[in-house]
């Protein structure tokens, strides 16, 4: 199984390149450049690890929830590859991939995954582990800090933008405590993998033609004007 994951949807960019159980990755926090960045990234990979586009079996990408910019960035590259090589796709979440990476770095097995969405709103999503896997337990939201709801029994560890930037909003409305690292955590995909494994598996690969985004939020742009 040749796997090459993408991710550029928050203010990270990162690849990831799986060959029958061995892992290369890249990562930069890189704002605004994604464009400038994300292919570069991926030839370097795929020149270390000694690979055309045409042997890989699929491409993986980071459907979002995220930026606006970066989402479109991210399904255009993977469609991009995909089609050009004649690739399957597989889209993960964002907010997944926060949580399997705390589940990689804390062994966390009950996490708050949350983006900062500007406007004083969050991406969110809470996740519990099953068989190594990070499932929703409660699904991906939009909403204002306060909002977000947790259940006060299991020991939640909060990661993503949105846990540093609404830290006592969060914790007060959720009316739980939670364990947070202390740097802030973006979406990496390496942490992708896991779920693509399952997929390809299982055989739930997309054409690529359906490599699209998702937004959650409707107004994902603001009017002229305003």
């Amino acid at each position: 199984m040749k796997l090459l994951a993408i991710d550029a949807v928050t203010e990270a960019c990162s690849v990831a390149l799986y060959h029958d159980g061995a892992l290369l990755s890249r990562e930069r926090l890189v704002q605004q450049q994604h464009t400038e960045f994300l292919l570069p990234l991926v030839a370097e990979l795929l020149s270390e690890g000694g690979m055309a586009v045409n042997q890989l079996d699929a491409i993986v990408f980071d459907r979002g929830p995220g930026s606006f910019t970066g989402l479109r960035v991210c399904s255009g590259v993977a469609q991009g590859l995909a089609l050009g090589a004649d690739l399957p796709v597989i889209p993960v979440s964002s907010l997944a991939t926060l949580a399997q990476g705390a589940y990689r770095l804390d062994q966390a097995e009950y996490v708050l995954a949350c983006i900062d969405a500007r406007q004083h709103e969050v991406y969110w999503a809470a996740y519990a582990l099953s068989e190594g896997l990070m499932t929703p337990i409660i699904g991906e939201a939009v909403s204002l800090p306060q909002a977000v709801r947790l259940d006060a029994a299991h020991p939640w560890r909060g990661v993503g933008s949105g846990i540093q930037r609404y830290a006592a909003e969060l914790a007060g409305a959720a009316a739980v405590s939670f364990a947070t690292s202390a740097e802030v955590r973006f979406p990496m995909a390496q942490d992708m993998l896991p779920f693509a494994i399952r997929a390809w598996t299982d055989n739930t690969c997309l054409d690529a033609s359906r490599a699209l985004p998702v937004y959650l939020r409707d107004n994902v742009a603001t009017p002229p004007g305003k």
